[in-house]
């Protein structure tokens, strides 16, 4: 009898020492997942948090419950060239900076101009993209420069470089500038007559005029007052994966991905060199 129970008291060890190596892998597994670990093959294990804002077209908006566009697609081949995982999320403009400030995201990635004001807050990637700004009016109006735009109601999204660019014309926080929440409700105020003209990047301007031939409007660019700028990913403050990214973003333009989706929504070929010469700035 003592032998059986010395024998029962052995199995029920066995068991509770299989029991707590299963709790151990476990753990491991989550720290690994959480970035705990401390090797550089727990860090490519990272599903990094990304954040968007699905209202800028072609760059990023809804099509059947799903994100897409050009920067979704980028983002795609530059993960790929880098090994990370990542969780793409629709948060919206102003949430994607506080977000990212608050290191709550990784990366935000919705058609950002690099300046340096965003630079005292957050790091960016290298230039990923080059653009301008453009004015949208409806036909007919007589505008034929940004100067024009002191004399009418102008719709701006709200904390964008499109509000600065129009700013340095008309003076900041002017009585004739609207704001809104996105480019896309700017464009709607411009179609009911609240506002004369919108200011917005170039791209997102044709691809509204491309999606809305009925709007009956007209663009104009001004080479003179709107300066050409830079978008750029924005990462918080310190980012410890900014480098990697950056290799695998000039990887992604050195090996052609990066041509390929830039013909794939824009229909023409990105100048690479001048891309590339960009971030040597």
């Amino acid at each position: 009898m003592k032998n059986k129970w010395k024998l029962y008291l052995g199995f029920i060890l066995l068991i509770s020492m299989l029991i707590l190596a299963a709790c151990g892998s476990s753990e491991e597994a989550n720290s690994e997942t959480n970035g705990e670990g401390s090797s550089g093959e727990a860090e490519k294990k990272l599903v990094l948090q990304v954040g968007t804002d699905a209202a800028f077209a072609p760059f990023e908006y809804m099509d059947k419950g799903e994100i897409v566009g050009f920067d979704v697609d980028l983002l795609a081949a530059v993960m790929e060239e880098a090994g990370y995982e990542y969780e793409l999320k629709n948060v919206g403009w102003d949430p994607l900076f506080a977000s990212l400030q608050g290191k709550d995201l990784d990366i935000g990635v919705a058609g950002i101009t690099i300046n340096a004001e965003r630079k005292q807050t957050f790091d960016f990637s290298l230039p990923y993209f080059e653009s301008t700004h453009m004015i949208v009016f409806n036909a007919g109006d007589d505008i034929s420069s940004a100067k024009d735009l002191k004399e009418l109601k102008i719709g701006v999204q709200n904390g964008t470089t499109g509000q600065t660019a129009a700013e340095k014309v008309v003076g900041e926080n002017a009585d004739n500038m609207l704001k809104y929440e996105t480019t896309a409700v700017a464009f709607m105020a411009l179609a009911n007559g609240d506002v004369d003209a919108v200011v917005t990047d170039n791209v997102v301007a044709n691809e509204y005029v491309k999606n809305n031939p009925d709007a009956n409007v007209e663009t104009i660019t001004d080479k003179e007052n709107f300066e050409a700028e830079f978008y750029g990913w924005m990462f918080p403050k310190d980012s410890k994966i900014k480098a990697d990214l950056d290799e695998a973003l000039t990887a992604v333009i050195e090996n052609g991905k990066y041509q390929e989706i830039y013909k794939e929504w824009f229909g023409v070929e990105a100048d690479t060199d001048a891309l590339l010469e960009a971030a040597t700035d």
